[in-house]
């Protein structure tokens, strides 16, 4: 893009060593294939950026961030992550969650499971639904662009990343 000049903007990184989850999943593949069941320890990262900050110099109020990520990190920690929107898994959720899968059948305690409204539990969709949790909690601030990162193993992450819905100045 010859001729723009990039915009200044303030960038803030966070890549806290308790930003993890361990959890188990599958995931699925077209005609109809599914990984076996198994665990990742999951890392979260995320990029805020904005151009502008508040009155006292800063972008976003980060503890509130953190305390945000730590709390949606521990929802999923040590549990078994499902997808609720996938057409080929089916849920039958009581004090047990049964799930069928083309032929396959899992059974776990409901306590032990997490039910996400996605279609498949991969690190996109993963990254996904953390942003838009995560974007929830920006209202007000600076911020109007968020990143969020999932690794489930090291040197394999997606990221997700869009601009924040500002408020209308009427």
């Amino acid at each position: 893009m010859k001729g723009m000049a990039l915009r200044p903007r303030y960038v803030i990184h966070l890549e806290k060593e308790d930003f993890k989850f361990s959890a188990a999943h599958f995931t699925l593949f077209p005609d109809r294939e599914a990984e076996r069941f198994h665990g990742h320890n999951y890392r979260v990262r995320l990029e805020l950026a904005g151009e502008t900050l508040d009155e006292l110099g800063l972008l976003v109020d980060l503890e509130k961030v953190k305390r945000s990520v730590r709390t949606l990190c521990a929802r999923l920690d040590t549990r078994t992550l499902l997808p609720t929107l996938a057409p080929s898994v089916t849920l039958d959720v009581g004090a047990e969650v049964d799930v069928h899968f083309e032929g396959r059948r899992y059974r776990f305690p409901a306590e032990d499971v997490v039910l996400l409204p996605i279609v498949n539990v991969s690190i996109e969709r993963l990254a996904e639904l953390l942003w838009q949790e995560i974007s929830v909690g920006l209202s007000g601030s600076q911020v109007e662009e968020l990143t969020v990162s999932v690794e489930e193993t090291a040197g394999q992450r997606s990221s997700y990343q869009a601009r924040l819905a500002q408020p209308r100045s009427d």
